[in-house]
């Protein structure tokens, strides 16, 4: 059966007490409408209809779904209005439609699957997703009668003191036959508050005699509605306690989990260990059987299997291949590349640089929009001097190029394969293959100079101090 999924994300979120919309507020690390969106496309759906409101464009701007289809809500007259903005849209008469709330960003695509089945298997024309509420709460009540069957959903402020004590209570996510939306014209506006509630739907779908049922197969926490900032903060850190759980089930091993931070997009390999304080950010993928040691921060990067990332690292943007090694203290630019066991050490900084196979800068330098080859050996304190003021300028240093420490390639330059360049220099000129490349000042020695000057520092020391008074007569 075609399935189309609903995402109504026009609230205006003011208990956020923010500018921005309330569906962009970011968990960790992506916006919680990214995150319905995301659980929505594992279903498959034909289409994925975001029902926007104020501010609407930066809604639409900020998050990443090609096949999302967009509608506008251009007053906030509740959830039965932004649910009848999307109809126009949804083509086929014998569908099923899920509505998901964009506020809802702990979903699951196995609840969902679950629930849509249900719906299916019943042929209801509406299905409701509820779920036992055990703290203090602002959910709707679903009214049941004496033998179970589905009445109705009463909200929280229209709820009498008998119906706040039920338990059981709306999640906000329904399944609807397509046909079943006729029913949304029928909704009466609730004059208190101005809007059109979808959840009476439910009613009148039962004053119709179609098909309806409430299923309580969710959780709490995964169904909660986020609509303040404690919500929100909460929120995070179950999302942040399941990413890390099902990365330990596929056998990552984290030394203190509580401390880490994975976003929703990171890949991890089996077998790989994190220490404390790391966060991995953005499409970072990590390999399996590597270290990553405390204090790192790794972003939409590539490492390889095998790998050691030491202490206190950062990388942006670029790639580290199998058994390579970065670290300590090291930072890793964008567009930089760690060849097959290199080895990239303290205090050592890439930017669009491409490090080859066992080369190694193990200390103290900064190479920038440069190419090394492999077998490379990069002395401490080296530098790639690539900017002219105006424009950036490339180094390039082919396999078997040994750099002496404390050297500054002015780029444009190239060393050529198997070349020297000696401690202290500054290359200025491309050094042909297999050559020693030498740019110093000669030395020169004055044999005896360090005792004159100590022989001439004493006796100024024992020389007498002449003080005139007002006069001009000498003082003792």
């Amino acid at each position: 059966m075609t399935l189309y999924c609903v995402v109504l994300a026009a609230g205006l979120g003011t208990r956020m007490n923010s500018e921005i919309p309330k569906v962009l507020h970011s968990i960790c690390g992506i916006p919680m409408l990214q995150a319905v969106l995301n659980t929505a496309k594992k279903l498959r759906p034909r289409r994925i209809v975001v029902v926007i409101g104020k501010r609407g464009d930066l809604v639409r701007n900020s998050i990443a779904c090609k096949d999302a289809m967009f509608v506008v809500q251009r007053q906030a007259k509740g959830t039965g209005d932004a649910l009848r903005r999307a109809q126009h849209v949804l083509a086929d008469k014998k569908a099923v439609v899920l509505v998901l709330n964009g506020d809802t960003p702990l979903l699951s695509d196995i609840t969902m699957k679950q629930f849509l089945s249900l719906h299916y298997r019943a042929k209801n024309a509406v299905s409701v997703l509820s779920f036992k509420a055990t703290n203090n709460h602002a959910y709707g009540r679903i009214v049941r009668d004496g033998s179970g069957r589905l009445l109705s959903i009463v909200e929280e402020k229209d709820a009498n003191p008998e119906q706040k004590k039920i338990e059981e209570v709306n999640s906000g996510v329904y399944a609807m036959n397509r046909d079943a939306f006729a029913l949304l014209d029928m909704i009466k506006i609730n004059r208190a508050k101005g809007e059109y509630y979808v959840t009476d739907i439910v009613a009148i779908a039962r004053g119709e005699s179609l098909p309806i049922a409430a299923y309580c197969i969710g959780s709490e926490e995964e169904l909660m509605g986020v609509n303040t900032r404690g919500e929100l903060a909460r929120a995070s850190r179950l999302m942040k306690k399941r990413i890390i759980e099902e990365w330990i089930d596929k056998g990552v091993i984290f030394l203190d989990a509580e401390s880490v931070f994975v976003h929703p997009h990171v890949t991890i390999g089996k077998g790989t260990t994190i220490y404390p304080n790391v966060y991995l950010d953005g499409h970072t993928t990590i390999g399996g059987h590597s270290v990553i040691y405390p204090n790192v921060r790794i972003q939409d990067s590539h490492i390889g299997k095998r790998v050691v990332i030491k202490d206190s690292c950062v990388i942006e943007n670029s790639l580290v291949r199998d058994r390579a090694s970065v670290g300590p203290f090291a930072r890793i630019r964008p567009g930089s590349e760690v060849g097959t066991e290199a080895r990239i050490g303290n205090f050592v900084e890439l930017k669009k640089a491409v490090i080859g196979k066992r080369s190694k800068a193990s200390h103290l330098s900064y190479i920038g929009d440069a190419l090394i080859g492999k077998d490379v050996n990069v002395g401490a304190g080296t530098i790639t001097c690539n900017y002219d003021g105006a424009r950036k300028h490339k180094t390039e240093i082919r396999d078997n190029v040994f750099i002496g420490s404390d050297t500054q390639l002015v780029a444009p330059v190239r060393i050529g394969r198997g070349a020297y360049v000696g401690a202290g220099s500054t290359i200025t000129q491309d050094v042909p293959p297999l050559s020693l490349a030498l740019s110093r000042a000669r030395q020169v020695n004055v044999e005896g100079w360090a005792l004159n000057r100590r022989l001439k520092v004493k006796s100024s020391k024992h020389k007498k101090k002449v003080v005139r008074g007002p006069s001009g007569r000498m003082v003792k």
